[in-house]
């Protein structure tokens, strides 16, 4: 469950609505009477509000922009949480997120916290961007991520940390199978 895909859906539906991203009431009323629906296949994660796909419309670079300062409200941030453990209960999930280990499910059977330079970070972002037609440089969507992080980092609730007991992994020269494959290892040496 990519939990940010969350935050960006409603980030998005926010624009879309022409509601101030600093209104953090209007924003939780917003969430609070919307229908967010996550659902995984094989190669992607495909999200919902309400009745419309919103899978490619939250991966725009005015979304990307805005969504750290719509995650930074305190009402926001409790109702996201309550819908993250909703829709996690109606199975067994991987969920990815910035306070997933810390917050959202302290107690997980494992905690992965992944990490990889800003340049890398920078560089596959930047490739995801040109491939959906958006023109970037790599110095902006380096400064886009160190900003985001920094916002994220410092936010009053929720704040991205990483957990105690979170193993760290470093993905910086790893392939997203290279990455799963070690991941899968380790949550077969601590659960399994």
């Amino acid at each position: 469950m990519d939990t940010g895909a969350l935050y960006r859906a409603l980030t998005y539906l926010a624009l879309k609505r022409q509601i101030q991203l600093h209104d953090a009431a209007a924003l939780a009323h917003l969430l609070s009477t919307s229908t967010f629906r996550i659902q995984s296949e094989a190669d992607r994660v495909r999200v919902w509000v309400d009745d419309q796909e919103v899978t490619e419309a939250i991966r725009t670079p005015e979304v990307s922009g805005a969504v750290s300062q719509v995650a930074s409200h305190e009402a926001v941030r409790e109702q996201m949480v309550r819908l993250q453990r909703s829709l996690a209960q109606k199975g067994d999930f991987v969920v990815e997120g910035r306070d997933i280990g810390t917050v959202v499910f302290p107690d997980a059977d494992l905690k992965i916290y992944l990490v990889a330079t800003i340049e890398e970070r920078a560089r596959r972002r930047l490739k995801e961007l040109k491939a959906k037609g958006h023109l970037v440089s790599l110095k902006k969507v380096e400064e886009d991520i160190k900003l985001r992080d920094k916002m994220d980092s410092e936010r009053k609730t929720g704040p991205l940390r990483k957990a105690e007991d979170a193993i760290v992994v470093d993905t910086t020269r790893m392939t997203i199978e290279e990455q799963v494959n070690q991941i899968v290892e380790l949550f077969k040496k601590k659960v399994l």
